[in-house]
C-alpha cells in the first residue's frame, strides 16, 4: 500500500509488462498495481492473461491486455499503437532450455536468443521510441538473471542471452539518459515460479541450488517484484545502467 508523497507511489503511471500471464511477469504486474500504476499485460495466452488482469482490476487499477507474441515485432508494434502512453516497461518475457553445451541445437539456441534477446531488444526499442515522442520520463527494467553475471553447467545458451541483456541495459542507459529514460536490469536467482518449481522437486538439484545461495533459501516472486517497483519509482531516480541482483548472494562468491 502506498502513502502520499511516497517515492514508491506510481499513481498516474502506466506500466507495460511482457510475459505477464504467470510467474514473475504476473507478480510484477500485481506489485506495480499495488504501488498505484495502471498496467498493460502482454502474453500469448488469453485465459491466464485475463486472470492476471482481473487481479490488477481487483486492486482498483486499470488493466489492458495485449494478446501478442513478442517475437513477432510487427504484431507487437501494431498492438502497442492501440494502448495508452507508457511510463514503465518491464521486459520480462523469456525462456530457457537447460542442456549440455555440446547438445545445444541451432533451433534451441535460436529459440532462446529470439525471446530473451531479440524480442527484448525490439520491445524496448518500440516502447522507448514512444516515450521519447511523448516526452515521458520513463523507466525500463529488463529481466536479467544471476546467469548474466556468472557461468553455469547446462546453461550456455541462457547465460549467453542474459549476458547480452546486461550489455544492452548499459548501452541503452547511456543513450536514453538525455531523454530522461532510465534503463536498469533485475537479476534473480532461482525463484519459485511455475517454470522453476518442477526442477526444485528434484531434491539433489534443490540442494545444489541452496548450497550456492548464502541466504539459504529459494527466491520468491515478491522478492523480484519489489526490486522492479523500486527501479520503476522515483526512489531510483539516480539509478540507470545498473543491475539489481536479487540472488541471495549467489554472485558474491
Amino acid at each position: 500500500m502506498t502513502t502520499e508523497n511516497s517515492p514508491f507511489d506510481l499513481t498516474g503511471q502506466t506500466a507495460l509488462v511482457t510475459g505477464a500471464s504467470k510467474g514473475l511477469g504476473a507478480g510484477c504486474a500485481l506489485a506495480l498495481a499495488k504501488a498505484g500504476a495502471d498496467v498493460v499485460l502482454v502474453a500469448r495466452n488469453a485465459e491466464p492473461l485475463e486472470a492476471a488482469a482481473a487481479e490488477v482490476k481487483a486492486l482498483g487499477r486499470q488493466a489492458h491486455t495485449m494478446i501478442c507474441d513478442v517475437t513477432d515485432t510487427l504484431a507487437f508494434k501494431r498492438a502497442f499503437d492501440e494502448i495508452p502512453p507508457v511510463h514503465i516497461l518491464v521486459n520480462n518475457a523469456g525462456t530457457n532450455i537447460p542442456e549440455p553445451f555440446t547438445d545445444v541445437t541451432e533451433d534451441h539456441f535460436d529459440s532462446i536468443m529470439n525471446i530473451n534477446v531479440r524480442a527484448a531488444f525490439f520491445v524496448a526499442q518500440t516502447v522507448a521510441a514512444r516515450m521519447m515522442h511523448d516526452k515521458v520520463s520513463g523507466s525500463i527494467v529488463h529481466m536479467s538473471s544471476q546467469m548474466g553475471h556468472v557461468g553455469a553447467v547446462n546453461r550456455t545458451a541462457y547465460c549467453t542471452s542474459k549476458h547480452a541483456i546486461e550489455g544492452l541495459t548499459k548501452a541503452m542507459a547511456v543513450e536514453l539518459a538525455p531523454h530522461a529514460i532510465r534503463v536498469n536490469a533485475v537479476a534473480p536467482t532461482f525463484v519459485e515460479t511455475p517454470l522453476i518449481k518442477p526442477y526444485l522437486e528434484d531434491a539433489a538439484f534443490k540442494e545444489s541450488v541452496l548450497n550456492q545461495i548464502p541466504l539459504g533459501h529459494i527466491g520468491q516472486i515478491d522478492d523480484v517484484a519489489g526490486a522492479v517497483v523500486y527501479l520503476a519509482s522515483t526512489a531510483a531516480r539516480m539509478v540507470t545502467g545498473s543491475c539489481l541482483k536479487v540472488d541471495g548472494g549467489w554472485t558474491a562468491h
